[in-house]
């Protein structure tokens, strides 16, 4: 019996494979993110609870999305298995059957119902559970004969040829079609050819050079100009939105005096411009690594929104990316005169798939999940009262200013250092007002004054450091931050949840 069920969960597994192979070769055809894993695991990003989405982000940080896809795959695997299981332990294996029909089925609903589907949305789903269907009920058959056979028998060999090389066979078709199905997707909407094609213009209105002394020198301290492959990554997409240039067009309307839709060849046509922005998650924790710094280039907002005539009683913009997330953005922060960007540009690329290829949002001074829109598609001029970003109803708060913070980047916690003289250095930010001071406390004794790097801007975060004199022993060491507003970084511990953590960093070290 427990060989048979092992042989049943083989087939089972070997079945789910299949399906989501031949689901994702369809879904490359029609709709890369209606693939059954990615439309479910969209179902479950949009309604997890805000305190277990920050867990994971805290946890796990960029690699979230890998590891929810993992959890999705292992649970695949382990309802496959159960369906096989179920199939041969009766003739008709018709309870194993359903149950890949019921998963198929569910999968399609998560797929068809997402704001970016199409009318073929459910259709990689149900063809693959379909043939999953199918093929588990040929493999459990084959188990099944398998087992019947008398043992040590020409006919017992047989079977388990049969069987074995039916399991080996669809599992290796499954795994490549899965492959080809991914590479499909990418390949057919030729999102990456667009991207290689794209030759950004020159800026009209080129960032300043940075300055003699903008970064301290000092060995671990993050560098001032965060590298794309290096740039911290947060968003809702499992599957990234895979649009092509030329095909790419931004429309704003709502409470506007006439509706504006800017095409790339407009947006790419006009005068751009270019600044070091420093970029920051809500999720960040107190010392997190989820914020960077790179040099944009884009098309500023504020124009647009005069060109269309906003309403003087909106307050709100409602930006939307392809895939259906949105976020509200005060239209203050978009019409102050910072520099709030279209961006299509990223450190001389450009913009990476994964960071909002072709077009994106950049807004200084505000968390990303009221402002820094990827993909972005449309613009809707309303008022907090009648919209809401994805986040806001999920228990984060309607508005974003970034707090004013700091962090210690040498040394670790946790290090063992000689005693002597020991550089303590990190970065400071409180964007759209700057970092007017910095201060350090060894042991929690009287806060000494960190050395400011050279400022770039108020939009961008500052390296400091601190030579310490470092005596044997263990020792705790804070930092805090004062903007230019003369605000001193808040001390009191408090979550990210719902609009930013708050805290003094610290470490502890060991000197010997």
């Amino acid at each position: 019996m427990n060989r048979l069920l092992g042989l049943g969960a083989a087939a089972g597994l070997a079945a789910g494979v299949f399906a989501l192979g031949l689901a994702e070769v369809i879904a490359g055809l029609v709709a890369p993110p209606a693939a059954p894993i990615i439309a479910l695991g969209d179902v479950v990003v949009d309604n997890v609870p805000a305190g277990l989405k920050d867990f994971a982000i805290s946890t796990f940080g960029s690699h979230d999305k890998q590891v929810l896809l993992g959890v999705a795959y292992l649970v695949a695997a382990l309802l496959s298995a159960l369906a096989g299981v179920l199939s041969v332990r009766s003739r008709t294996g018709v309870a194993g059957t359903w149950l890949v029909l019921g998963l198929g089925a569910l999968a399609a609903f998560a797929a068809a119902t997402r704001p970016e589907s199409t009318a073929f949305a459910a259709l990689p789903s149900l063809a693959g559970a379909a043939a999953g269907m199918f093929v588990l009920k040929t493999l459990a058959r084959l188990v099944r004969e398998h087992q019947a056979a008398p043992p040590a028998t020409a006919s017992r060999e047989l079977t388990g040829r049969r069987a074995a090389l039916g399991l080996g066979a669809v599992f290796a078709v499954g795994v490549a079609t899965g492959g080809i199905g991914n590479w499909l997707g990418a390949r057919l909407r030729g999102a990456e050819t667009s991207r290689e094609a794209v030759r950004l213009p020159t800026a009209a209105d080129p960032a300043p050079a940075l300055p003699s002394g903008v970064e301290v020198g000092v060995k671990g301290v993050e560098p001032f100009i965060t590298a794309n492959d290096d740039f911290y990554r947060i968003d809702t997409a499992l599957s990234v939105p895979l649009l092509r240039a030329e095909d790419w067009s931004l429309r704003i309307h709502g409470m506007v005096e006439q509706e504006v839709t800017l095409t790339w060849d407009e947006l790419i046509g006009s005068d751009l411009v270019e600044r070091d922005l420093t970029l920051m998650c809500v999720s960040n924790e107190v010392g997190g690594d989820l914020t960077s710094t790179a040099r944009w280039l884009g098309l500023p907002i504020e124009p647009l929104l005069e060109r269309a005539g906003v309403d003087g009683q909106a307050d709100m913009v409602l930006s939307k990316s392809s895939d259906g997330w949105t976020a509200g953005t005060p239209i203050q922060a978009l019409t102050d005169g910072r520099d709030s960007l279209l961006a299509i540009g990223m450190n001389g690329e450009p913009l990476p798939l994964e960071h909002g290829f072709p077009v994106r949002m950049v807004v200084p001074g505000l968390y990303g999940y009221v402002s820094a829109t990827k993909w972005v598609v449309d613009l809707e001029v309303t008022r907090f009262d009648r919209a809401e970003g994805y986040w806001t109803p999920r228990g984060w708060s309607a508005l974003g200013p970034v707090k004013t913070s700091s962090r210690i980047d040498v040394p670790a916690t946790g290090d063992e250092i000689p005693a002597g003289k020991v550089m303590v250095a990190g970065i400071a930010w409180a964007e759209h007002r700057g970092i007017d001071a910095v201060e350090v406390r060894i042991d929690e004794g009287e806060w000494q004054p960190a050395t400011l790097a050279a400022e770039a801007s108020v939009d961008t975060w500052r390296q400091w450091y601190l030579a310490w004199d470092a005596t044997p022993g263990s020792h705790r060491i804070d930092v805090r931050a004062t903007d230019r507003d003369g605000a001193v970084q808040v001390g009191e511990t408090a979550p990210p949840a719902p609009d930013g953590a708050t805290g003094w960093h610290w470490i502890l070290v060991t000197v010997t």
